[in-house]
């Protein structure tokens, strides 16, 4: 099994709970227009802002809440705003929202599979947005990757990766794959670890945002649109300098989330209204308004 390929037990029969509480047909109908509206959108008018330079971090910022908070999704921020210049952003996974969640927070270049480029309307976007693809069923591909990334981190990019190489339902995590790791220990740069977490209005983990397994992207997005009071939790966790750890398994150990469990829970019942950021970072404000 290749190192950018492991696999995850989840699957939406197994793991993914019809919602408790679901918008009415025409609501979830109106979020999925909106959510199409913002992609077309972007579509039509990327070309047009790229001929005038690079598209404004902020504008990706706003393009990426906007389609959150269309599609239903309230989101809580905390921790401070992740540094400048090239950095290594890495974040469990749990659903499709992780991308527009994270580019929110940080607009970056994302690591994808190859399988997304060939993707119709999806994998065009994903190349404009300088996605870094990954050949995951070639083991030896993987040396020519990593210098790939480590390059565009010395060039002063922010990457984004998801090191577990799968979708989880969100009440557990799968280990963080070391590979991506060496390339931000072979150009120095800190590391930015982040959890993602997803639970329904009043309640503890929720796995009706989760895309996993065989689960298609249409079923999804209808799913989380017609689910009410679904919170998206971002946890932006203190920085991890370069040269802190010696290799890139005490890198990839140290990023690793902490383990789903009562405090998890405890934390999310705190509050009936979404955590706001103490240092939130100028592209994140406005994100933990309720749609």
């Amino acid at each position: 099994m290749s190192a950018w390929l492991p696999s995850a037990p989840c699957t939406p029969g197994a793991c993914v709970e019809p919602a408790r509480t679901a918008a009415a047909v025409p609501r979830a109908v109106l979020r999925l227009t909106a959510v199409t509206a913002l992609v077309l959108a972007g579509i039509v008018l990327a070309p047009f802002a790229r001929r005038r330079g690079r598209i404004p971090a902020e504008w990706v910022g706003r393009w990426c809440r906007m389609i959150v908070r269309a599609v239903g999704v309230r989101v809580g921020l905390t921790g401070a705003a992740p540094p400048a210049g090239g950095l290594l952003l890495v974040a469990n996974h749990v659903s499709w929202l992780d991308i527009p969640l994270l580019t929110a927070v940080r607009p970056a270049r994302m690591l994808a599979k190859a399988e997304v480029g060939k993707w119709p309307v999806a994998g065009a976007l994903a190349a404009r947005g300088g996605t870094l693809f990954i050949e995951r069923d070639r083991l030896r591909a993987l040396p020519g990757t990593v210098a790939r990334i480590a390059g565009a981190l010395r060039g002063g990019a922010a990457v984004t990766a998801f090191p577990e190489g799968s979708t989880w339902c969100g009440r557990a995590h799968g280990p963080f794959r070391r590979a991506v790791f060496q390339a931000a220990l072979d150009a120095g740069v800190p590391v930015q670890p982040v959890s993602l977490r997803y639970r329904q209005h009043g309640g503890g983990p929720g796995t009706a945002a989760a895309f996993v397994g065989d689960d298609t992207l249409l079923a999804s997005l209808w799913r989380v649109a017609r689910t009410r009071g679904l919170v998206a939790e971002v946890e932006i966790r203190p920085v991890i300098p370069p040269g802190s750890h010696p290799d890139r398994r005490a890198l990839a150990h140290a990023a690793q989330p902490p383990t789903p469990g009562p405090a998890w829970t405890h934390t999310a019942l705190l509050a009936d209204r979404p955590m706001t950021s103490h240092t939130a970072p100028p592209t994140a404000q406005g994100m933990t308004r309720a749609r």
